[in-house]
This record gives structure tokens, C-alpha cells and sequence, in this order.
């Protein structure tokens, strides 16, 4: 520590706290009354809640002679204000935080007293300080974020994950720091994912093969089945099927509540965004033109003289191609792997959703929550940019924008 942090830690300061009904002007007049003592700015922090502010400054001292009248003034002007008033003495600025920065954020739909108290005894168990408390979105869901010191986000996810479902929250645990709002790269699986269908299953309602196939897409997403002969097995009951149903698969996909808001918030932020998918590029291509996407890869269903032959062409994008195809993305886009965000459901997903710096498991079957970075459990894509610390407030000043 330096001499001049050593003496700034022994100064004699004031924290003035002024609360009341927020209204213009406050936090300028309470600096006007403090100019005429010449003390100096040490911190300031405020916060507004249902139109009630709370106003925190915290001050050096003015000369002995001048502290008495100085309380006296600060109490008169916030009477004048309808405000009420509080003068702590003390010394220095705040404590130094503890080793370790994470960013805690916390989506309920509701967001219960009981959860949020859950929460904040498992971060101060932990070892963890809430140094810092915001709201991030209303709605769709209710996100908060806690700025937490003292212990790292590994143990601090270890800490609060395990319980997040059964208090009927998602939680999220990042380092905090620079790197959150650099992660430059987000990709997403496709079915259940990015749109609310298994693309296959669609294909098969019009071969008459529905059910069938539903079964054993279940059985691969749950990992009971190996994803490379699941898919061949399903891909063969579409033998025959005329590339005309092609364009009316297409027509019939549904996208995720959320999933444009979501894509298009993360271009005008300069992420490059892309989809990776066990399903099929003759659906992907088309999500790819039709949402602006950087990247797209899935298998490609084989047609011949106007026929689907039951087979599929090229590379095998399976559990592991996901992961592949991510690390090969992030090096197309220049991103290091630290800071790309994937998204997915199945148990495909899990390679790449563990290679990524965060992995958000979105309404995931269980196998898939227990092991990704995080859960979505709520049925809104564009959740996920909150657990990039990006609040409703700004999505919604760039829809607003582009309108304009």
C-alpha cells in the first residue's frame, strides 16, 4: 500500500445520507449546500425505488470550526426538500472489498422474498459480500444482479446452483469484469431452442411418421441413444418424401418467444451470432437469411430427382461436431472460446456448451441443467441477454431507435 492510500485511509470523513420522495434537483442541491464548506468528493451512490430516493455522499470533513454548522444546513435544506437527513462520521472510504469479484444474476418469474432471502444466505455462507444490488428487467421476468466480493465465481456457482430450481429461480454466476460484455460470439442450438420445434418432427408429420420418430428423437435428447444412429434410423422414415415439403417445413417452424428481440439486441452490440444444429441446412439456411445470422451448420438432408433418399450428406454435426463447430466459429469471428456464450437444450449440446465461457442451458432437460454453466427455465429467449448484464431499459432504447 502507498503512502498516500496509507493517509487517505486515516482522513475524517462525513457520510451524508439524504431519503425521501425523488424529485429534479436533489442531488444538486445537496451539493450546492456542501460547496460552501470545501470538502471534497469521496463516493456517491443513489438509488431510486417506486419514486423513493436514497442519496449516499460521502465526504471529507470540513475544518472543526465548520462541522457543526455544516450538519446544521444539510438538515435544513433537506427539511426544505420534504427530505430527511443523516450524518455518520468516520474515517477513510469504504472497506476494501475481498479477493474475488462475481456478478450474481438472479431471474424469477416471480421473483419470491423467500428465493431472493435464499440466495443471500448461500452467498454469505459461501464467504461472498453483496456489495451492490440492481434490477435488470421487470419483465418478462423479474432479473436482479448482485455484485458479490470475497470468493470466486466457481465455488459461489457450486454454492447457489444446486437449489436455484426447487425456489423456482434461474441463477447465473460470471467473473466479474470487462470480459462479461466482450463475449463477442453466441451459438445456439436450433430445435427447442432457437424455435420451438424439432425440425425432424416436422419432416415426419408429413411422411406419416410422426410418432416414431418422436420417440426416438426423446430417447437421443435425454442421451439414452447415440445421436449419429438415432439420426440415420430417423432420416430413413423420410424415404421418398418430395422436396416440395421442404418449403412447407420451413412455412411451419416457429421461432422461440424472444429469439428475434435476443438476436437482433446482440448485433446492434457487435456480437456475431450463430447456429449450429443436428437437424437440417435445408432449415437453417433459410433461419440464416431470414435472421441475419454470421454462421449456420447443421446436416443436409440428400434429395435425388426431386426426393428425399433417406439419407444425409457431408459432415455429421453431432455432440461433439457442436463444439467443433463453435471453436471453429469463434476462430472464423476472433473470439477466444472464454468469450462465447452457447445455448441449447439437449444432451448433444453439452460439449459445447462446457467449451464455452458460458454455457446456458435453456429449459434443458435435467441431465443438461445439472451439468451446464446455467439454466433458462422460463420460455423466453431473450432472457439470456440479461445473464450478459444487459437490462430491459436498453433493449428496449434500441428497439425504440430502430424505429425511429
Amino acid at each position: 500500500m502507498s503512502a498516500l492510500q496509507t493517509s487517505s485511509s486515516d482522513v475524517p470523513t462525513l457520510l451524508v445520507k439524504i431519503f425521501g420522495k425523488d424529485r429534479p434537483g436533489i442531488t444538486a442541491g445537496l451539493f450546492d449546500t456542501l460547496a460552501a464548506y470545501s470538502v471534497d468528493v469521496v463516493d456517491i451512490e443513489q438509488v431510486v425505488t417506486r419514486g423513493r430516493m436514497v442519496l449516499c455522499a460521502l465526504v471529507t470533513e470540513p475544518s472543526a470550526d465548520l462541522e457543526g454548522d455544516l450538519r446544521s444546513t444539510v438538515h435544513s435544506w433537506a427539511e426544505s426538500m420534504k427530505m430527511q437527513a443523516e450524518i455518520i462520521s468516520g474515517t477513510g472510504d469504504n472497506r476494501p472489498r475481498g479477493v474475488g469479484r462475481s456478478l450474481v444474476t438472479v431471474l424469477g418469474h416471480p421473483l419470491t422474498a423467500e428465493a431472493t432471502a435464499s440466495i443471500a444466505a448461500k452467498i454469505t455462507k459461501a464467504g461472498g459480500n453483496i456489495d451492490r444490488i440492481f434490477r435488470l428487467a421487470k419483465y418478462p421476468v423479474t432479473a436482479v444482479e448482485f455484485a458479490v466480493s470475497g470468493v470466486a465465481a466457481g465455488p459461489l456457482r457450486t454454492a447457489l446452483v444446486t437449489d436455484a430450481a426447487a425456489l423456482g429461480v434461474d441463477v447465473a454466476v460470471v467473473d466479474a469484469g470487462l470480459y462479461r460484455r466482450a463475449q463477442r460470439l453466441v451459438v445456439m442450438d436450433v430445435d427447442s431452442t432457437l424455435i420451438q420445434d424439432e425440425v425432424i418432427e416436422l419432416f415426419a408429420a408429413h411422411a406419416g411418421c410422426e410418432d416414431e420418430v418422436a420417440a426416438v428423437t426423446a430417447a437421443a435428447m435425454r442421451g439414452e441413444l447415440d445421436f449419429e444412429q438415432s439420426l440415420h434410423a430417423r432420416v430413413a422414415l423420410l424415404e421418398g418424401l418430395d422436396v416440395s415439403v421442404v418449403d412447407k417445413v420451413r412455412a411451419e417452424v416457429r421461432l422461440t418467444p424472444g429469439a428475434r428481440t435476443l438476436i437482433r439486441t446482440l448485433k446492434r452490440l457487435g456480437y456475431q451470432v450463430g447456429v449450429v444444429s443436428g437437424g437440417f441446412t435445408q432449415v437453417t439456411d433459410d433461419l440464416q437469411d431470414r435472421l441475419g445470422l454470421d454462421f449456420a451448420q447443421a446436416n443436409t438432408l440428400e434429395i435425388v430427382d426431386g426426393k428425399l433418399t433417406g439419407r444425409v450428406t457431408g459432415e455429421i454435426v453431432d455432440r461433439a461436431g457442436k463444439a467443433r463447430l463453435l471453436r471453429r466459429f469463434a476462430a472464423e469471428a476472433g473470439v477466444p472460446l472464454s468469450q462465447t456464450v452457447a445455448i441449447g437444450d439437449g444432451a448433444n449440446d453439452l460439449d459445447m456448451l462446457n467449451a464455452a465461457g458460458l454455457g446456458v442451458a435453456f429449459n434443458a432437460k435435467p441431465v443438461v441443467r445439472e451439468a451446464a454453466h446455467t439454466a433458462v427455465n422460463v420460455p423466453f429467449l431473450d432472457t439470456v441477454l440479461y445473464l450478459l448484464g444487459i437490462t430491459r431499459e436498453e433493449v428496449e432504447a434500441a428497439e425504440m431507435h430502430d424505429e425511429q
